[in-house]
């Protein structure tokens, strides 16, 4: 499984960004791809994931703030981020899980950040 992650960015509080991550783990059929996060000095956090069917889920900390979607064709992942505060800041990374197991495919990661 291939993933390429793009988008990040430096944006000023408040404001927004879109990540997406072109990937190949549709071919599985069934899978779980999403988006976790890393800020210096502190813990990975799982940020969304998505799955074939379309169910999402998002961490209580961006509830309501961020989305995820997909194209048609399934084959790129976006992650639509509004009012981005400072807490928001990390390395995203793109993460497939093939069959929705527990074989993990990550990607390169983008950088986030937003000055405070």
């Amino acid at each position: 499984v291939q993933l390429v992650e793009s988008g990040g960015g430096s944006v000023q509080s408040g404001g927004s960004l879109r990540l997406a991550c072109a990937n190949s783990v549709f071919r599985y059929g069934r899978y779980c791809i999403g988006w976790f996060r890393q800020a210096p000095g502190k813990e990975r956090e799982g940020v969304a994931t998505i799955d074939n069917t379309g169910r999402t889920t998002y961490a209580d900390s961006v509830k309501g703030r961020f989305t995820l979607s997909q194209d048609n064709a399934e084959s790129t992942l976006y992650l639509q981020m509004n009012n981005l505060r400072p807490r928001d800041t990390a390395m995203y990374y793109c993460v497939a899980y093939p069959g929705c197991g527990t074989t993990q495919y990550w990607g390169q990661g983008t950088q986030v950040t937003v000055p405070s």
